[in-house]
């Protein structure tokens, strides 16, 4: 080794040596102490957050000893109602629970009433019902003292003396209140647990009580109707949980919110304290005729507990579930809730969905006709694709022109792809042509398509929306023009007993668009067998597929077949012309060649 290199790797040693020192010293216990100093702040926070969250519970529980302390117990089972702006309420004192919870700003299109989010209820399992221990406890149904503090307050209450997991019997006073703000789809319920001795313990099996959801949420599910859902909704640790429901217990850690929604509505309980509910969820699916979920609150050693609830029962309707993000906007102060997550979207395509949902918004301000603004949407798309699309019709063009110089080359270079690809690029290049660029289209309109299915499924102004009286009356389902009662075998399971009209424009407009398409293109005869089954296989099939889909849906796929017959029309004539002008540059060329061959002759 010479003299610099040696020198070279002392230098470098003492580098490493002077690094490993200096960091050893005095980086790393600054590290270290920051860490201590954050680790000490963070518990002491902790600490902080555990004192006031006992002083709140101390001065909720006298409040609550006191509200409980002026009526009487009663003897009869009673219902007790309450009505806001946004929903009327009947609650029982057999348990506290809720039989029925109907939204009055949205009808039930079978009943002509409010939707019921309280359904299928009975004396074991009514909405918001609760069991001492984990999800295997008996409801409690028996009969509770009343409180009505006002027109929106109501509390229930009873003495009970229960055996924990070791056998002992403590005796405490069991509380469910529910609070309602008048223009609120959220209402808070909040459970308490006071002792009536010097110590309390609710502990059966790691569990102190379970709450439950409604068993099933309105409108009445049919599950033939595959357009319609009903799902396990959860966030936990900022990540969203959307399940079709089954029997299962789900393990949630760091869960923020859980519930269940149909296609339209949704019903989300969210515990102000997460870090105080088991991690375990279960959802109950009963065969699909039910929709239900149950939390589970870890034992209880302190000696008055109060847990607050902050329910959504409402729409699945992004106006509405995002209020619960400022807390300007809510009657109960909540902050970045993440309801909206509850939302229906399809992931991937979510931006697009909100760009589309922002621009049907727009423009339905002005119109005031959904079905209208589903057409101004489409015709937008549709001049927006425009270039796109004859520019690949042009494209197609240059590969037809391009076919023998290309297949040449693959004759030539055909043991050589290195080469082979290198011409090809050349080739490319030569002409101006981009071989990707013909994907481009596809692409864009297969991403809309997505976005479009979902937006024009699931979204909730579509709700009851009318586009033509008497026919198209709610775009969340199918046109009708004429409806019938009597079974028909066969037919009445495809048609759900409704004549829809809708289903044959979008047939025809699909058949005569695959036509049209073929017309503009005359060197598909090499492919005519698969040709004839796009143009008349596909739509036939896509008929039976879409008979029943939502009507905005179909009405936006029959806007955008009858748009595309105009422009393909268009893109025909440009075609035709780009062919007469192939057509003539070849037609000089072979000239120019039969002159240059009969002039070498004549020398």
């Amino acid at each position: 080794m010479d003299k610099n290199s040696i020198i070279a790797v002392a230098l470098s040693s003492l580098v490493l040596i002077g690094s490993f020192f200096i960091q050893s010293k005095y980086i790393m216990p600054k590290k270290q102490a920051q860490a201590e100093a954050q680790a000490a702040e963070m518990q002491a926070q902790n600490q902080l957050e555990k004192e006031k969250v006992k002083e709140e519970n101390e001065k909720i529980s006298a409040s609550f000893a006191e509200e409980m302390s002026e009526t009487t117990e009663n003897v009869a089972v009673q219902e007790y109602e309450i009505t806001t702006n946004k929903a009327k309420v009947v609650f029982t004192n057999k348990g506290g629970d809720v039989l029925s919870y109907k939204l009055l700003q949205h009808q039930d299109k079978e009943t002509g009433d409010g939707v019921e989010m309280a359904m299928d209820v009975a004396g074991f399992n009514k909405a918001f019902a609760t069991t001492f221990g984990g999800f295997d406890g008996v409801v409690l149904d028996d009969v509770f003292n009343v409180s009505v503090k006002d027109s929106k307050t109501i509390l229930f209450y009873r003495d009970y003396e229960v055996k924990d997991s070791d056998g002992i019997p403590h005796k405490f006073t069991f509380g469910k209140k529910y609070s309602f703000a008048d223009d609120d789809y959220a209402f808070k319920l909040e459970i308490s647990v006071l002792s009536k001795e010097d110590e309390n313990k609710l502990d059966l099996g790691g569990s102190a009580y379970t709450i439950r959801t409604s068993p099933q949420i309105g409108p009445k599910y049919d599950k033939k109707n595959r357009y319609e859902v009903r799902q396990f909704l959860a966030l936990k640790n900022n990540k969203k949980i959307r399940k079709n429901i089954t029997d299962k217990v789900y393990e949630m850690n760091g869960l923020e919110w859980a519930g269940t929604g149909g296609k339209y509505f949704t019903m989300l309980i969210k515990p102000v304290a997460p870090l105080t509910m088991n991690s375990s969820v279960k959802a109950i699916s009963n065969k699909g005729n039910s929709t239900q979920i149950m939390l589970s609150r870890k034992a209880i050693t302190e000696k008055n507990v109060n847990d607050t609830y902050y329910i959504y029962v409402g729409p699945r309707q992004e106006s509405e579930l995002i209020k619960y993000n400022d807390q300007t906007k809510n009657a109960w102060g909540l902050t970045n809730t993440k309801f909206n997550m509850a939302l229906q979207s399809s992931g991937l395509f979510s931006p697009i969905e909100r760009v589309l949902k922002w621009s049907l918004d727009k423009i339905h301000i002005p119109v005031g006709n959904w079905g209208v603004s589903i057409i101004i949407l489409t015709l937008i798309l549709k001049i927006i694709l425009f270039p796109i699309n004859k520019k690949q019709a042009v494209g197609s063009l240059k590969m037809q022109e391009l076919q023998p110089r290309m297949k040449e080359i693959q004759e030539k270079y055909k043991n050589d792809q290195v080469k082979l690809s290198g011409e090809m690029q050349k080739l490319y290049k030569e002409i101006g042509y981009n071989p990707m660029a013909g994907c481009l289209p596809m692409i864009v309109q297969m991403f809309i398509l997505f976005a479009m299915y979902n937006v024009f499924n699931n979204y909730f102004e579509f709700r009851g929306a009318s586009f033509v009286k008497g026919w198209i009356d709610d775009l969340s389902t199918g046109d009708s023009i004429w409806t019938w009662n009597k079974v028909i075998p066969v037919v009445s399971g495809f048609t759900m007993n409704n004549l829809r009209l809708l289903p044959f424009i979008y047939t025809i407009s699909q058949l005569l668009n695959g036509k049209i398409t073929q017309f503009g293109n005359p060197g598909a005869a090499s492919t005519q067998g698969q040709m004839k089954m796009m143009m008349y296989g596909m739509p036939i099939m896509f008929f039976f597929l879409f008979y029943n889909v939502p009507s905005g849906l179909l009405l936006y796929w029959t806007t955008s077949n009858i748009l595309q017959i105009g422009q393909q029309l268009v893109i025909n004539s440009v075609m035709k012309k780009k062919r007469n002008e192939m057509a003539a540059k070849k037609t000089v060329n072979a000239n120019e060649l039969k002159f240059k061959g009969g002039k070498k002759k004549t020398r």
